[in-house]
């Protein structure tokens, strides 16, 4: 896939132009942060207290977002993600490029002294594609939305030195359905990795890795402006773990 590296410049690139081919349909930008007192993705634990920028952009079916954490502990995480997404009625369909290489000297120990983002060797490179299906069940008392990913390029590879260049294809699937009480929105979870994942999800076969509880309020400040909060437990049975996280909303 020698085309990885233009391929994903140009995603990038054609965001100004989707509005022009939607019959110019203007494009929305959206900006915000979050500050969260740990980083866990789908019930993995990745870094401690982190800062989550998040830039999007929106035409009609089409969305783009650039999204990025860095630990703000000292310890070298450093991730940048983009995707881009096409949604019709209530299925998304989405394409994402991570890069969770971190910074060279500090989180990993590379000789060359480089972080390598613009290595787009399927053998040797730090990004990973992602191909992703989600479905929005509308039931009136409790939507569901089920959920599919599937790593297929990139540092996704099986952990044994005869198969270094083969693909793992890393696979995550994920229910889950929200609850208004009061001023609270509770949103439960349940994520599971059915198949071998020996490097991201370090399963040997089908797991379980997120079942999750988050509640977000909204802590009015003013008549203007409102702070918004969340917290969230997460526990992972695959890895016998349970991560409880705080976080605030910057937008």
């Amino acid at each position: 896939m020698k085309s990885t590296g233009a391929t994903l410049l140009g995603l990038v690139l054609m965001i100004p132009s989707l509005g022009e081919a939607q019959e110019h349909v203007p494009v929305t930008f959206t900006t915000k942060a979050d500050v969260v007192s740990s980083y866990v993705w789908r019930g993995m634990y990745e870094s401690a207290l982190s800062v989550q920028p998040t830039l999007g952009a929106v035409a009609g079916k089409f969305s783009f977002t650039a999204w990025g954490s860095v630990d703000i502990s000292g310890k070298g995480y450093k991730e940048t993600d983009f995707t881009l997404a096409y949604t019709i009625k209530n299925t998304t369909l989405s394409l994402t490029d991570y890069w969770w290489g971190g910074e060279c000297g500090i989180y990993n120990d590379r000789k060359d002294g480089k972080n390598n983002y613009f290595q787009f060797n399927n053998h040797c490179t730090d990004h990973i594609l992602e191909a992703g299906i989600s479905y929005l069940l509308p039931l009136r008392k409790c939507p569901l939305s089920l959920s599919w990913y599937t790593m297929f390029w990139g540092k996704d590879k099986k952990d044994n030195c005869n198969s270094a260049t083969v693909n793992a294809y890393s696979s995550y699937a994920e229910i889950s359905t929200p609850l208004e009480l009061q001023n609270t929105t509770l949103l439960f979870s349940l994520g599971f990795s059915p198949f071998e994942s020996p490097s991201n999800y370090r399963n040997a076969g089908f797991a379980v890795t997120n079942i999750s509880v988050r509640a977000s309020r909204n802590i009015r400040i003013n008549d203007k402006y409102s702070l918004p909060i969340f917290t969230q437990l997460v526990w992972n049975p695959n890895r016998e773990d349970v991560h409880f996280v705080f976080g605030i909303t910057l937008q």
